[in-house]
């Protein structure tokens, strides 16, 4: 055999045997097992935790909290330990500290419906509490219970001088929140589970304070009625909100963040732009216009003419001297005596004074009756 060929052989021969050793160790160092730090798992119990962040006045609900591992050595005596609490009951109460998320819960971060200062931790930042007389007619036959969303209606009677008086009906406010019925924050059951419905006498709603103030004055004027709204009112109110501008989210925002927004601007109750109807609209023979407040007021009578004469002044038809006069009373009898030149100097300064007068003192104002 050439020696060439020899050498060339050789070499392929070393060149394998080199690469196959190294791909052999390549793949038993990649099958090789490698030991891994298993994870420490916390040893101790299971206390609440909220599972996003509940601000004040959040309402609890079931997704809001659960249970989760907690060092025993950090465990305090005022949370809510698996086990020895029941969530269900912590269902429906209020948060009056605020909790961020994981943190744990403890007892005096919730309130429960019935407890002193539930009514207040219940309520929004900025909100307040108002309550409005109701009966069968007007609460809606007793179904409407703490949590539901109502209108506000004005029923009154304008008044008008002559004529047929104009009845008329107003939704005056619209979103309202009810916190309350008669003296109970949350809907009562029978012993079967089903809720009991009642007449009721009172409404608590969840205002502003110039909601407030327009509904102090309402009951003043005429009969207020509550309008149950639908649960789907506020959505489709708020696709609409959208569309037109009125409410915007911000780019860059969080889908909790942009959720909080939209959930805030459904809430948000409405004072603006009031429908109404007339008992026109109800009947024709009803009136549709706002009649006339008050008559005409009378003309005042003409004054009296100058008496001329020295004559008893303030008796008609008596003629009273011409030129300045000066009225002289004698016991019970006054008369009109004309005066002289001497006179008519004093005549003069005293009208000056007059006219001084009548440019520093305002007129009186008329009162019609």
């Amino acid at each position: 055999m050439d020696r060439k060929k020899l050498i060339l052989l050789v070499g392929a021969l070393i060149i394998a045997v080199g690469t196959a050793f190294a791909a052999r160790s390549m793949f038993a160092g990649a099958s090789a097992p490698q030991a891994e730090a298993a994870p420490a798992v916390p040893q101790g119990p299971k206390v609440l935790v909220a599972k996003r962040g509940l601000p004040v006045g959040t309402i609890i609900t079931a997704d809001a909290i659960g249970y989760q591992l907690w060092p025993q050595e950090m465990v305090q005596d005022a949370y809510f330990v698996e086990g020895e609490a029941d969530m269900s009951k912590l269902l429906g109460t209020v948060v009056r500290h605020a909790v961020t998320a994981g943190e744990p819960v403890t007892q005096g971060s919730l309130v429960s419906p019935g407890d002193r200062g539930f009514l207040a931790a219940a309520l929004a930042p900025g909100m307040r509490a108002i309550t409005v007389p109701v009966s069968e007619k007007t609460g809606v036959g007793g179904f409407i219970f703490p949590g539901d969303r109502v209108d506000l209606v004005l029923t009154q009677t304008v008044n008008g001088a002559e004529g047929q008086n104009l009845q008329a009906s107003e939704t005056i406010l619209r979103n309202l929140r009810v916190l309350a019925t008669d003296q109970s924050t949350e809907t009562t059951t029978d012993e079967n589970g089903k809720t009991v419905v009642r007449a009721l006498r009172t409404v608590t709603l969840e205002v502003t304070p110039r909601i407030a103030e327009k509904i102090a004055v309402a009951q003043t004027i005429g009969t207020l009625s509550l309008s149950l709204r639908s649960i789907a009112d506020n959505q489709s109110e708020l696709e609409r909100a959208i569309a037109s501008g009125e409410v915007t989210v911000p780019d860059g925002v969080s889908k909790e963040e942009e959720e909080a927004l939209l959930k805030e601007a459904m809430a948000r109750p409405q004072d603006g732009a009031t429908s109404y109807v007339t008992g026109g609209d109800v009947s024709r023979f009803q009136r549709s216009t706002v009649p006339s407040q008050r008559a005409a007021a009378p003309a005042p009578a003409p004054a009296a003419a100058p008496q001329q004469g020295g004559a008893p002044a303030g008796q008609p038809g008596v003629a009273r001297p011409a030129g300045p006069v000066v009225n002289v009373t004698r016991g019970k009898e006054t008369t009109a005596e004309p005066i002289g030149k001497s006179g008519r100097d004093l005549t003069t300064q005293s009208s000056r004074g007059l006219s001084g007068a009548a440019s520093t003192v305002p007129a009186a104002q008329a009162v019609v009756r």
